[in-house]
């Protein structure tokens, strides 16, 4: 497996890479005394679904296409994992990008924008080699910390980053409470010291 950075021009390419995954269990989230007392994520088995993070639309705009639209990239890292001729991974890094929330206006701060692997690639350790790839990366522009969001409805993912070294920052019971399809997920915010 090797790993490029890649530009824009290549983003077709990246976006071929299905993210979709199967919904099998979910993380319920409990409120200690309301929350004073912390949080408990509670694993639950739910009826199968899938879902796909590149068929939700933002301003008509979907996936890695549309990001070149709705935001300046021109900082941003952009990695694919090929196997020979195919393409089996790709991952995305945000940095110091104004109008993206997600950084806080940290300009130490990256943000781990994007990661996927083939379905029929899943399970190799190319998503722990692209992980590893883009942190370096971000470490190597002075980034101090990475920032990771996903929801509690993906499971494997949250082991994933608590795998690679991530630290459970926060839960936003109500983050997605404004997008009717979704305000049912809980984000969640991973961290990993660089």
């Amino acid at each position: 497996i090797e790993i490029q950075e890649i530009g824009v021009d290549l983003l077709p390419r990246y976006a071929e890479i299905p993210i979709s995954f199967k919904v099998k269990s979910v993380f319920r989230i409990e409120a200690i005394d309301k929350g004073l007392g912390g949080f408990l994520l509670i694993e639950e088995k739910v009826a199968h679904y899938t879902k796909n993070y590149d068929s939700i639309e933002e301003n008509g705009e979907s996936g890695p296409i549309g990001w070149t639209k709705r935001f300046d990239v021109s900082k941003w890292g952009f990695f694919l994992a090929f196997d020979g001729p195919h393409t089996v991974g790709g991952a995305t890094v945000a940095i110091d990008t104004p109008g993206v929330n997600m950084l806080e206006d940290r300009e130490d701060l990256a943000v781990l924008w994007d990661i996927r692997v083939h379905p029929d690639e899943r399970r190799h350790g190319i998503g722990s080699r692209l992980f590893k790839h883009a942190a370096d990366w971000a470490k190597q522009k002075g980034c101090k910390q990475l920032k990771i969001e996903t929801q509690n409805i993906n499971v494997s993912a949250c082991r994933f980053y608590t795998k690679q070294g991530c630290e459970l920052g926060a839960i936003h019971q109500y983050g997605y409470a404004g997008c009717p399809d979704v305000a049912h997920e809980a984000m969640l915010l991973w961290y990993l010291e660089l």
